[in-house]
C-alpha cells in the first residue's frame, strides 16, 4: 500500500517543534495521514469523520466516536475505526444538532468539577436492577431514582449533562474540537470533555481549547517508560507526562486512565504514573483499567485480581486519594475474586 509521511508544511505538530504522531490510517487500498483522511476543511468549516454517537456506559454521557488517530496503539480496542477511515462527515453545526437532541434527554445535572467518566460510578453502577426488578442492587450508590435511568445502546443508566469526544484522537489539529466546543457551550448546558492520548495537546493547542470553552480531559497515559510507550503507541511520551500539570494550570478538569497490561505495564509502572500525578495534585482521579486482548495484542494475558490489587496498592502508596478499578469482569471472575477485592481495596474503588 502507498504510504505517506508527515512534512513540516502539513503537520501542525512539526510546525510547533514537536515530532509527528504515528498517524497513518487505512483508506481502502492505501494508507493516508489521519489529519487528511478523517479531517477536512469544507466550505470554511472543519469536518470530522464520525463513526457513531450515542449515550455511552459506564461513562453515562453522550460520546462522539471519531475515526482517525495520531497513535498506532497495538492494544487499540477501536482499531476498526480509529485506524481505518470509517464513518460520515460531520461539521460543528451537525455535532451541535445531535448534542442538542441529547441535552433534552439529560436526567442528571453534574457540576463542572464532575464532568468526568470517573465520577459516573458515584451515582450509578449501570446494573439496571431498579428498572428491571423494582429493587436496588446491594451495591447501588442510592443517589438516583428509577425515573433517572434510561436505556441506551450500551445498557441502563442515567444521562449526565456531558458530551465526550472519544475514539480516535486528532487533538493535534484542535480547530474542529474548538469550533464544536464553542457551539456546544454557547447553545446548551452541557460540559465538554475530550478523551485523549495527549499527544496533540501542545501548549498552543491547550490554549486554543481553553478559549473554546472545553471543560476537561480524560487523559490515557499508556506507560511511564519511554521505551514501553514507544512500543505500545509508536510515539514518545515526554510531553504527555507533563500534561496533568499543564492542564490544571489552565483550569481544565482532569482525570487519568492507565491500563494494567501483564508483561508490559504492571503494578510498579502504574505506581510510578500515580506518583507523577500525586506530585501535581493527589486528588486527580485515576482509573486503573484491566487490559483485555485485542488488535495486535491478542496473545497477551489479562491481569489477575492479585495483579490489579498490587497496582491499586502502589497507586495509593504513591499518594493518590481517588483511585478506581475498571473492567472488573476481566479480572474478577468468581465470588472468591470479589471477596479478595473487598478485603484489599476500598469499597468505593470498584
Amino acid at each position: 500500500m502507498k504510504e505517506l509521511t508527515p512534512s513540516k508544511s502539513t503537520c501542525n505538530l512539526m510546525q510547533q517543534g514537536y515530532r509527528p504522531g504515528s498517524c497513518l490510517v487505512s483508506t481502502g487500498n492505501k494508507r493516508q495521514l489521519a489529519c487528511e483522511a478523517t479531517l477536512r476543511l469544507h466550505e470554511g468549516e472543519w469536518q470530522r469523520l464520525i463513526t457513531s454517537m450515542h449515550l455511552s456506559r459506564p461513562e453515562n454521557y453522550f460520546s462522539i466516536y471519531q475515526s482517525g488517530c495520531n497513535f498506532a496503539c497495538k492494544k487499540c480496542h477501536s482499531w476498526y475505526f480509529s485506524k481505518e477511515a470509517n464513518g460520515e462527515w460531520f461539521n460543528s453545526h451537525d455535532i451541535l444538532s445531535e448534542v442538542s437532541e441529547y441535552a433534552r434527554q439529560v436526567t442528571v445535572i453534574e457540576p463542572r468539577e464532575r464532568c468526568t467518566a470517573w465520577h459516573a460510578h458515584e451515582t450509578c453502577h449501570c446494573c439496571g436492577s431498579c428498572v428491571l426488578t423494582g429493587e436496588r442492587s446491594p451495591r447501588c450508590p442510592g443517589f438516583l431514582e428509577p425515573a433517572d435511568i434510561i436505556i441506551s445502546p450500551q445498557g441502563f443508566g442515567p444521562a449526565r449533562n456531558i458530551v465526550g469526544f472519544t475514539g480516535g484522537d486528532l487533538t493535534c489539529r484542535p480547530d474542529f474540537y474548538a469550533q464544536s466546543a464553542q457551539l456546544i457551550k454557547d447553545n446548551t448546558n452541557l460540559w465538554v470533555l475530550i478523551e485523549t492520548n495527549g499527544y496533540g495537546l501542545t501548549p498552543a493547542n491547550l490554549d486554543i481549547l481553553r478559549e473554546s470553552g472545553t471543560d476537561g480531559f480524560w487523559l490515557d497515559i499508556k506507560a511511564e517508560s519511554p521505551d514501553r510507550h514507544k512500543w505500545l503507541t509508536g510515539c514518545d511520551n515526554q510531553w504527555i507526562l507533563q500534561l496533568p500539570e499543564e492542564m490544571l494550570k489552565r483550569n481544565f478538569v482532569v482525570e487519568v486512565l492507565s491500563l494494567h497490561i501483564p508483561g508490559v505495564v504492571e503494578a510498579e509502572e502504574l505506581g510510578r504514573i500515580a506518583g507523577r500525578l500525586a506530585a501535581v495534585d493527589p486528588t486527580i482521579p485515576f482509573t486503573i483499567l484491566a487490559f483485555f486482548p485485542q488488535y495486535m495484542m491478542r496473545d497477551f494475558q489479562t491481569p489477575s485480581v492479585e495483579d490489579i490489587v498490587r497496582a491499586y496498592e502502589n497507586a495509593k502508596a504513591a499518594g493518590l486519594t481517588r483511585i478506581r478499578l475498571g473492567n472488573l469482569g476481566v479480572f474478577a471472575k468468581s465470588v472468591e475474586d470479589y471477596r479478595y477485592l473487598e478485603a484489599h481495596v476500598d469499597s468505593d474503588a470498584f
